[in-house]
């Protein structure tokens, strides 16, 4: 039995993975903006779960939430750092705004979080910090400068973190997914090859946590891709995402 916090556990891949974790007999501190899937998953699993909500991207509501679980179970043995949030850029009309607010969601909530984590993880069992990226971080791609400089960022923080951390025992895993069918992405008006349905995003992830790997990327086959992709020429790779990129007759 771990103490795990997972953020972004409403929906998605963190609603999918707290499920399995609970089935496993895992304590789950959950946070997510919106509290009816946490109180549901609290009234299915009264002795595993604590319910603890808040907009991560307010850093007084992250401490509030950090010491709302030392308090209930003084230390963690995983943070699962799941929350996040896309947006994509047009760039005939570039926002700097837009970056801004993703960047928000996506890496300084995560920080946020780290900061009110890590003291719990040093006094846990065998401690594991789990960031959840993105695939989109091997190759640049045609509307993804918001989302993938957001991701790219994390993954940044955290094999940084991965170094300093080492000495104190606290491995730090990145998950990068391809695509997987959740509300976020079912928003995507574009192809999405080799999407996961989210249950079975959320079974090879839990499946390796405990192997505490480096990194957990997948499909396989699409990463493999990309990264192939990632170590072309930039010549031929801004040809092909060039291709992909959308026209003025594609715009809305």
């Amino acid at each position: 039995m771990r103490r795990i916090w997972l953020t972004g556990a409403s929906s998605g891949i963190g609603a999918a993975l707290a499920e399995l974790l609970l089935q496993r007999g895992h304590h789950l501190a959950l946070s997510a903006r919106t509290i009816e899937p946490l109180n549901a998953l609290a009234e299915r699993y009264p002795e595993q779960v604590l319910v603890a909500p808040g907009d991560l991207g307010d850093a007084a509501q992250v401490r509030a939430i950090g010491q709302r679980i030392a308090q209930a179970w003084g230390a963690l043995d995983s943070v699962i750092l799941n929350a996040g949030t896309c947006e994509y850029v047009e760039v005939h009309s570039f926002e700097a705004a837009l970056i801004e607010r993703v960047v928000r969601v996506n890496l300084f909530s995560a920080s946020y979080c780290i900061e009110a984590a890590l003291p719990l993880l040093r006094l846990g069992n065998e401690p594991q910090l789990v960031g959840v990226g993105s695939s989109v971080t091997y190759l640049a791609l045609p509307r993804a400068e918001a989302y993938g400089a957001s991701k790219a960022g994390m993954r940044y923080l955290l094999e940084a973190l991965r170094i300093d951390l080492a000495a104190e025992g606290i491995a730090v895993t990145l998950v990068s997914p391809g695509f997987v069918d959740t509300p976020l992405t079912q928003k995507n008006d574009f192809a999405m090859p080799m999407r996961w349905p989210v249950d079975k995003a959320a079974r090879h992830i839990a499946e390796r946590l405990d192997k505490r790997p480096y990194e957990i990327a997948f499909p396989g086959p699409f990463i493999i891709i990309l990264r192939l992709l990632a170590h072309l020429p930039k010549r031929l790779q801004v040809a092909i995402g060039t291709r992909m990129a959308r026209t003025a007759e594609d715009r809305p």
